[in-house]
């Protein structure tokens, strides 16, 4: 039998087989690792796979924990741990539920508003998530909101930190489609080809952010409109009227003087992403002594929590790396190649696939674990094929944010289910997210059919 066909239909077969033993439970990282080395000792016995292969995953590892960019990430988990540990969250969800609470869907209106801040200041969804399941799903309920508008826009909002910027999942994308184009644009004939960086993801994927917001926005507006009912307005006491105002400004001020400091550092050019990482978790750390709430106590605990998530993301990347070797090794990425290639519709037709077979991923599989599988197999095939990087990149981001939110696994809804009251039935949880996973979708089809929102900010900053 021909090795070549032996060779993909293994890489096939581990690809599937993966995906099947998560579904079992078992746990991602050791499965990437586990599945690949055991499909690679069956293709030593059919000898279409060198173990000498493996001999690259010390350098690659090394490679990661002395890479730069990747030290951003670290460092934004931590500002995200600190702000919303110095509960900055807390204040600004407070105030400006008393700023819309005299409008129908104005509690909804301020959950989009103060999701995007923190999404912009912290990142961090299952903190963001969980902050305002603790403050806002009880005001909501309490003042009459449906229950699945109430935790649809909580989920949905908070998960924003996918995409607006600084999103780690971005940085991680960043990093790894900056390799891939420039071995792809050498591969082309383009020896000095245009670099792809991190901070051109964050400029590409402001406007897509903004476009998300302004969805959910649309849809908290149509359904006062539609039914009132669901979306009560809340009227603010005369007493604290007065206050309003001044509270905003104190509310509002310390994180987006921190958003501007961060990202006005990184797309001005002043700063690289890592650089600004590092004024972000200083920064933070200075808001919360400004309210008290810096102590080694909190300080410890985030440390902690900046610890797990790091070492948790790092360790699914290590064992995305046997994966990887494996499964291109034993020609996967040929078969890609050739299926991707070959689709009537040419490029665009392969993009969309891509899409398609990332969206329905997210059912089942967390953001970083799919990138760290999918974006090493397709990246290069698509670039091949004239893809924008940058494009690419911000509509992975985009269509992966809804990972967060699709049953089974979607752990924003886990979140929510955690801190929500225990006679909030879950299957509201779950058809509370539907319009919002379709506003999604729909922003999806919107990047689609006009690139240039995602493409021009970029081009912009580049001069």
């Amino acid at each position: 039998m021909d090795p070549i066909f032996i060779g993909e239909m293994l890489a096939a077969l581990m690809f599937f087989g993966v995906i099947g033993f998560l579904l079992l439970g078992f746990p991602v990282a050791f499965t990437l690792a586990g599945v690949s080395l055991l499909f690679g000792a069956v293709g030593m016995g059919f000898g279409v796979f060198d173990p000498s292969n493996f001999g690259s995953l010390p350098n690659r590892y090394i490679g990661f924990m002395t890479n730069e960019v990747l030290v951003a990430v670290p460092l934004f988990i931590f500002m995200g741990v600190m702000l919303e540990r110095s509960q900055i969250a807390e204040q600004l969800l407070l105030t400006m539920g008393k700023l819309f609470g005299n409008m129908r869907g104005g509690l909804g209106i301020s959950v989009v508003l103060v999701g995007a801040m923190l999404a912009a200041s912290t990142g961090v969804v299952g903190a963001t998530v969980v902050t305002m399941g603790l403050i806002s799903l009880p005001a909501m309920l309490r003042a009459g909101y449906d229950p699945k508008l109430a935790t649809g826009v909580i989920c949905a909002s908070g998960t924003l930190g996918q995409i607006i910027p600084p999103s780690t999942v971005l940085i991680f994308m960043g990093d790894m489609l900056s390799g891939i184009n420039s071995q792809v644009q050498m591969a082309k004939g383009n020896f000095a080809p245009t670099p792809v960086s991190v901070g051109d993801l964050f400029a590409g994927a402001l406007l897509p952010g903004i476009l998300l917001v302004s969805l959910y926005l649309s849809y908290v507006l149509f359904k006062a409109a539609t039914a009132p009912a669901s979306c009560p307005a809340t009227p603010v006491p005369a007493d604290e009227k007065s206050q309003l105002v001044r509270d905003f400004f104190v509310a509002l001020m310390p994180p987006l003087l921190l958003i501007l400091a961060v990202l006005g550092s990184i797309l001005g050019g002043i700063a690289t992403p890592t650089e600004a990482a590092s004024v972000g978790a200083v920064g933070a750390m200075v808001l919360a002594a400004m309210r008290w709430r810096l102590s080694f106590r909190i300080l410890r605990e985030t440390m902690i929590a900046t610890a797990t998530i790091t070492s948790m993301v790092f360790v699914i990347l290590l064992g995305a790396s046997v994966f990887s070797i494996v499964f291109r090794m034993m020609g996967g990425d040929n078969l890609v190649h050739e299926f991707l290639s070959n689709l009537p519709g040419g490029p665009l037709a392969a993009v969309a696939v891509v899409m398609i077979i990332m969206f329905f991923l997210g059912f089942i599989l967390d953001t970083f674990e799919i990138i760290f599988i999918v974006i090493p197999i397709t990246a290069p095939v698509l670039l091949m094929l004239d893809i924008d990087p940058i494009w690419l990149g911000v509509l992975v981001g985009v269509n992966l944010q809804t990972s967060f939110l699709t049953p089974p696994f979607g752990f924003a809804l886990f979140y929510l289910r955690g801190v929500a009251p225990a006679d909030l039935p879950t299957s509201a949880i779950y058809k509370g997210i539907l319009p919002f996973v379709m506003l999604q979708v729909v922003a999806i089809a919107i990047l689609f059919a006009f690139p240039q929102i995602v493409t021009w900010l970029p081009k912009v900053i580049a001069g």
